[in-house]
């Protein structure tokens, strides 16, 4: 059994967000990180890697220095690595992104005991299309909002988080299955060990070049191109203003804060 994690590098949203003139992020001006959606996807399929002894591949789709966060993942228990990386899949909106993903993991083959697990959505565009469209497109079984998952033969039993409670559901492999951030809270780290040999694991480079034959992929269909998004407008919202702290005990605390409220003329 083999789990292919997508994962996503991206902005850093705690500090300002470059915009290009063409709507998208200049993301070359901006610190990246891993999506925390992602991190809780991964370390979803090292557990399971744990409790089976399955292979995790970790799949972005990025700029070439997106190599650094694979390795990151390798070191932190990933066994393999496949960057998605080339001009022509540049600007690609969700709907080209998993078109691309989907041809690649195609191009990599999925066999009948897979899983491919997604983090929900990605903090830079907060669509949460990604994961479903790559199961669309690959014509696999999906469950998204998974909090806990666990196999039993070729079935996997999933948590699936609804918004006044839980479902159980049972779903076959290969399928696909998107985790939200609180599902396992990211708590591994890379060791020394995996830090020393993070480098000596294989990284896969897939460019337009070896997925062009790929009955998915299209010129037409990818990139900024083939994207049916069109942004209309992408800037930073203002800053909100600086929050203000009533000190002391409950009284006085209370007391000072009807009064800034009195000044303000708020009642």
């Amino acid at each position: 059994m083999r789990i292919y994690v997508c994962v996503k590098q991206v902005p850093d949203t705690s500090g300002k967000v470059a915009v290009n003139p063409d709507g998208t992020l200049n993301r070359a001006s901006m610190l990246s990180i891993t999506n925390p959606d992602d991190m809780s996807a991964m370390e979803q399929a090292l557990i399971l890697k744990d409790e089976t002894g399955c292979q995790v591949t970790a799949v972005t789709m990025g700029p070439p220095q997106a190599e650094g966060m694979l390795r990151e993942l390798l070191a932190m228990g990933a066994d393999d690595a496949v960057l998605i990386s080339s001009r022509e899949f540049g600007g690609s909106d969700t709907f080209a992104t998993s078109q691309i993903i989907a041809a690649a993991i195609t191009h990599l083959v999925i066999g009948k005991d897979d899983i491919i697990l997604c983090g929900r959505q990605a903090i830079d565009g907060d669509t949460a299309q990604v994961g479903p469209q790559i199961a669309e497109k690959l014509d696999i079984p999906q469950v998204t909002y998974a909090t806990e998952i666990d196999k039993k033969d070729n079935v996997l039993v999933v948590k699936r988080m609804l918004e006044d409670g839980y479902m159980m559901l049972e779903v076959q492999t290969p399928c696909l299955i998107t985790c939200i951030k609180d599902n396992n809270v990211p708590t591994r780290y890379m060791t020394i060990d995996g830090i020393m040999n993070c480098y000596k694991k294989p990284l896969t480079i897939l460019d337009f070049e070896a997925l062009k034959d790929e009955p998915l992929i299209e010129i037409d269909t990818i990139g900024l191109k083939g994207s049916p998004t069109n942004i209309f407008k992408s800037f930073t919202p203002p800053q909100k203003g600086v929050s203000v702290m009533f000190e002391g005990d409950n009284r006085e605390a209370i007391s000072d804060f009807v009064g800034r409220l009195q000044s303000d003329h708020v009642i």
